[in-house]
């Protein structure tokens, strides 16, 4: 499978490169980055400084489409309707990482997806998609007992907050509890004067160093708590779970597809 990166001097562009390097089954064709980054001309090895590959970083308006199957966007939320549209025009597919996204962004992939394949997630690790599952059971078994909380801490230059993570894991917790998360998130316990109310789901934010990614869900309950959390420790984790994502999607019709599906879909084969 033909790849493109978009951002491909951000983070994880870089470790989208190099796990493109380390497949089998997918081959890095193309490399985007802004007008104004000085990654332009670059060769996109030397970007991710895994040494030169033969693929030059240039703008996504001047990528030969005919060259690509599936892009990959990891960057901006401002972003995300140019790349949308270019995928659309040249009937490509995409595998969109970026969050801290609007409704209307949102939108604009489902509309997206009439035409071209389009696939969506908070994140890419294999154990987080399997969290999502186990918190769906705690709450389940817990949900009328338990206060429920929702940790997550990030590095310092994470902008969206709470995390695309913390809030998928708010919403499968609240789609078990037959909750609404947008009428329950709490986000802050601030002073109110008022005790927290039981179907409440609090968030809390950490910002700080160079951490990749913890999410922790919180199940208190008087006399015992349960804690189900997932850490992190290299990007490369997401990296080769979006290259895996983009593999797949590659060989899918048009349509709006998530990290249920690609699990599913491996689940079936096997």
């Amino acid at each position: 499978m033909n790849l493109g990166i978009l951002g491909a001097n951000g983070r994880m562009g870089q470790y989208l490169i190099e796990a493109t390097q380390t497949s089998d089954k997918a081959s890095l064709t193309a490399a985007a980055v802004r007008q104004s980054s000085q990654a332009l001309g670059l060769d996109a090895g030397d970007v991710a400084r895994i040494g030169t590959i033969g693929v030059v970083c240039e703008t996504l308006e001047s990528i030969d489409a005919s060259g690509v199957d599936v892009l990959i966007d990891f960057t901006l939320p401002e972003a995300l309707e140019d790349n949308l549209a270019w995928c659309v025009e040249n009937k490509k597919a995409i595998v969109i990482g970026t969050t801290g996204l609007s409704k209307n962004q949102f939108d604009l992939m489902t509309k997206a997806a009439e035409s071209i394949p389009v696939f969506w997630a908070a994140n890419y690790s294999l154990g987080v998609n399997v969290m999502l599952s186990l918190v769906q059971q705690a709450a389940k078994a817990m949900g009328d007992m338990a206060d429920i909380d929702i940790i997550e801490a990030h590095h310092r230059h994470k902008l969206d907050s709470p995390s695309g993570t913390a809030i998928a894991i708010g919403e499968a917790i609240a789609q078990a509890t037959d909750r609404n998360l947008d009428e329950c998130a709490i986000y802050g316990h601030q002073t109110t004067h008022e005790s927290r109310k039981k179907e409440d789901i609090g968030f809390a934010v950490v910002r700080g160093g160079d951490i990749v990614g913890e999410h922790t869900a919180l199940f208190a309950c008087d006399g015992e708590r349960l804690e189900v959390t997932h850490k992190a420790s290299t990007r490369m984790t997401f990296a080769t779970g979006a290259v895996n994502a983009a593999i797949w999607l590659g060989s899918q019709d048009s349509g709006y597809y998530g990290m249920s599906d690609l699990v599913g879909s491996l689940l079936k084969s096997d």
